[in-house]
């Protein structure tokens, strides 16, 4: 069964949940004090009845008359009074009929079995019942209308303040190390948001640190390696022609190909690399740049574009895609022009599942067969120069594009303005699932 998700704000969760706990308090409140007001009424109203009654039986027994429309065996007198009655005990009883004021009787025996008794309503004293319903009904009424708006106030607040973390922690992951959570949150009272955003600035400082700590030392290691290399592959050359030597010089290019690429991921790494921007016709620039690279590689123009961005990094990603389409591809390999947008694809078994799901990831080429199959850099530095150009960079399978054919494709969208920033990490959008 679907299940549609249900997003609400955190003030109006705040808010509805302060209106329903006044709403109840004020709900609870007002039935405690109608019933304590009715209670007291009908309390006082049993005791003027006596004291009424009381008066009529003086002046019956001096006089003889009945005042205040007392009667003497009343027929109409309640059953449970009138046997209460007989037992010598003057007694009160409440008639409720369901109206706001009940009938009050007072009743005393006369003696000879006779029993005197009086009753009637009082309208003007539940009146003020009628009254106090009305002021509990409003008060309670101002008090959810209140806590409504509390909790709009409040829960506003709060939810400003996560907003803004959020759209600092947006930016952090983007790339841009320079926010500071607690600094966009603002605010000079602290709470647990800025506790929050502290331990969230705190890691960021400690990952940025471990981040340069790993690069430095990658560098460094290259940097070190370089030049013993350099050596190695220059004692190489001079060795005698043979199969051994060939195998000695092609490990240790392969060596210094591997030192070169490590050195060139430490440097994105640490997002100093700038582009050097020139004006260039992206179709003619990539029919050429291919044709140079591999010439078996087919070109189609299907729209051309001027762009502003760094041929020399352009023709590094074009480089580093179609030589990944052909260690692990099969032919044909196909680049198509589009505007701004750069297609690389080939008819291989497609990219790995786990490049679709988390991107390039260095030193893993999806095979383990590792003799002739590269380091897993290409794809890293491509996405790593993409960055630096302000580009975004996706990957995909052609069997997901259901025209029923297979293969890995790569797409570089080049972007409409100059890049002014690269500080950021490349935009990798990766196919629904």
């Amino acid at each position: 069964m679907l299940r549609l998700p249900l997003r609400t704000g955190l003030r109006w969760k705040l808010s509805a949940a302060i209106a329903l706990v006044g709403a109840l308090v004020a709900v609870a409140l007002s039935l405690v004090v109608h019933n304590a007001a009715r209670a007291s009424m009908l309390d006082n109203s049993r005791d003027v009845q006596i004291e009424r009654l009381n008066s009529t039986q003086r002046i019956y027994e001096s006089t003889g008359q009945l005042l205040f429309s007392a009667k003497i065996d009343d027929p109409a007198i309640p059953a449970e009074l009138r046997k209460e009655v007989l037992t010598n005990t003057r007694a009160t009883y409440l008639q409720d009929n369901g109206e706001a004021a009940p009938e009050v009787w007072a009743a005393s025996p006369l003696g000879g079995g006779r029993v005197l008794s009086m009753h009637g309503r009082y309208y003007d004293r539940f009146k003020v019942l009628d009254d106090l319903d009305q002021a509990l009904l409003v008060g309670s009424t101002a008090v959810v209308v209140g806590g409504c708006a509390l909790g709009v106030l409040v829960g506003g607040r709060l939810s400003q303040r996560l907003r803004k973390a959020a759209a600092a922690a947006g930016k952090l992951a983007d790339g841009d190390t320079s926010v500071r959570i607690r600094d966009a949150v603002g605010g000079r009272i602290r709470d647990e948001t800025d506790d929050l955003a502290w331990a969230v600035d705190a890691m960021n400082d400690a990952l940025q640190q471990r981040i340069e700590a790993e690069r430095r030392v990658t560098a460094d290691i290259a940097h070190e390696l370089r030049t013993p290399v350099t050596g190695l592959l220059t004692a190489a050359e001079l060795l005698p022609p043979g199969r051994p030597s060939e195998l000695v010089r092609d490990r240790a290019q392969v060596l210094r190909t591997l030192v070169e690429d490590v050195l060139e991921v430490a440097r994105l790494d640490g997002y100093a690399e700038r582009a050097e921007l020139q004006d260039v016709a992206l179709g003619e620039f990539v029919a050429r740049r291919v044709r140079a690279l591999n010439a078996d590689v087919g070109v189609e123009i299907v729209r051309d574009a001027e762009v502003t961005t760094d041929p020399r990094r352009l023709e590094r990603i074009l480089g580093n895609l179609i030589a990944n389409a052909a260690r692990h591809g099969k032919p044909p390999i196909d680049v198509m022009v589009e505007g701004r947008i750069i297609r690389v694809r080939d008819h291989g078994k497609g990219f790995p599942e786990a490049l679709l799901k988390e991107g390039p990831s260095r030193f893993r080429t999806g095979s383990s067969d590792r003799a002739g199959r590269g380091h897993g850099l290409g794809l890293t530095i491509a996405a790593g120069q993409a960055r630096v150009l302000g580009a975004r960079l996706t990957f995909r399978n052609a069997d997901e594009l259901g025209d029923g054919s297979t293969g890995a494709v790569a797409i570089l969208w080049l972007p409409e303005n100059a890049p002014t920033a690269t500080g950021s990490f490349p935009v990798i959008h990766l196919p629904e699932r």
